[in-house]
């Protein structure tokens, strides 16, 4: 197998480590344990949280031992902000969202063999703890100048808003979580985003203090977009794990609809393809980028492995079908509402003409140009040409009973759904 830290850099998954050489020496004696975090601020996990699972996911298959983290107790101060306090959410919602997040977590990992992979959860270690107990045998290991100079707290420092003092202890918990997992589990390695870097090296540094041994940290880089608009954001907001706060077809279509400048890294990053067919995808999308091999091959893999291939395959037919390349009659009632909830759309209380539901969705500017599209063949109700410019639609016509899907041309769509009265 390629040495992993090999693969790592050549997906573009290292942004910094600690010493490449140790690490590279404790990976060919593991097998590492190594563990990751993920605060339940939210009742799912996102397209950021997708890179550190997939990381864990990796560095199993290459023969290591993870350790999913779920925060039941760091969730309950709030997902960090660059220029804000963060939201105190109340325990109970906490709670809930634990078992949500790890439920999402837990299918990408193994849980048996010899390098099974295990769920934490920090509030074990942390319910039982007083004040004082935290003071003495964790604060004591800390010193103020040292934290205040990691770049999250310095910006926070300088800022109008400044820094609470829970904030600034928040490096603390995480570097006990690692303290934690050293003694319980082994775990010499963590991972993350590199904007917790400084998170990250506080455990590494409480570890040294009081067991005198070094462990170590990886960094994933934060990913941007050519566009420069933030990755894994749609005009919706964030893109979701969980399928009823993001659709597979609105998933789907993320990955399908990505820049031909950010795709070679994105199927580097996210995609469990060889080098070499990611490399003929990517000499693929050089020659031919009108195809979209690389989009529709990430698409398909990363909705199988978050949503299902039963899922996925619905979520190709109806995005085939859409245009033409298949029988939207034959669409199931939720695939379709998601697909064409992802459209510009219409709602009616009476079937209209064609010509006017085309003008309704803006597919056209006006009724007139409406009218002038179908005359020289280019509109379509349900993917049939539409063959006269007064043509109205039947009842029969509706999908399941509610929805038109017109088309302008090859690529051109809306949705028309017809309410009650």
């Amino acid at each position: 197998m390629t040495d992993i830290v090999d693969e790592l850099q050549w997906r573009g998954l290292i942004a910094v480590s600690t010493d490449e050489d140790a690490l590279r020496k404790a990976f060919a004696d593991g097998p590492v344990t190594v563990y990751c975090g993920f605060d339940p601020t939210a009742p799912s996990l996102h397209l950021g949280n997708l890179v550190q699972i997939l990381t864990l996911r990796r560095l199993q298959h290459a023969g290591h031992r993870p350790l999913g983290l779920v925060g039941g107790a760091t969730g309950l101060i709030g997902d960090p902000k660059p220029t804000a306090e963060r939201t105190l959410n109340d325990p109970a919602v906490v709670a809930e969202w634990v078992g949500r997040v790890r439920a999402q977590i837990e299918p990408f990992l193994t849980f048996e063999g010899p390098n099974a992979a295990v769920m934490v959860n920090n509030l074990d270690w942390t319910s039982g703890l007083s004040a004082i107990e935290f003071l003495r045998d964790v604060g004591k290991h800390f010193r103020v100048n040292k934290m205040i100079s990691k770049e999250a707290v310095s910006r926070r420092l300088n800022s109008d808003q400044g820094i609470s003092y829970t904030e600034f202890s928040y490096q603390i918990l995480q570097g006990m979580d690692f303290l934690e997992l050293y003694r319980r589990h082994g775990c010499t390695m963590q991972t993350g985003g590199s904007d917790q870097w400084g998170n990250l090296t506080a455990g590494i540094d409480l570890i040294h203090r009081v067991e005198g041994a070094s462990v170590h940290a990886l960094a994933t880089p934060l990913i941007t977009k050519a566009d420069g608009t933030k990755f894994g954001k749609t005009e919706g907001g964030a893109v979701w794990l969980d399928p009823e706060m993001t659709t597979p077809y609105a998933f789907y279509q993320f990955w399908l609809n990505a820049d031909d400048r950010d795709i070679s890294t994105f199927v580097r990053i996210f995609s469990f393809k060889s080098r070499e067919e990611i490399e003929e995808l990517e000499r693929s999308t050089a020659e031919r980028p009108q195809a979209r091999a690389a989009q529709r091959a990430l698409a398909e893999e990363l909705t199988t492995l978050v949503h299902g291939a039963e899922q996925c395959a619905a979520v190709v037919a109806a995005s085939r079908a859409l245009f033409g390349q298949g029988d939207l009659a034959e669409l199931d009632e939720r695939t379709l509402a998601a697909a064409l909830s992802e459209l510009p759309q219409a709602q009616v209380s009476e079937l209209a003409p064609v010509a006017d539901l085309l003008a309704a969705v803006d597919l056209v500017p006006s009724k007139s140009a409406a009218r002038r599209t179908i005359k020289e063949g280019g509109a379509y109700l349900n993917n049939a040409k539409v063959e006269t410019e007064d043509a109205v639609p039947a009842a029969s016509d509706l999908l399941h009973g509610r929805w038109l899907v017109l088309r302008r041309g090859k690529r051109n769509l809306g949705a028309v759904e017809l309410t009650a009265g």
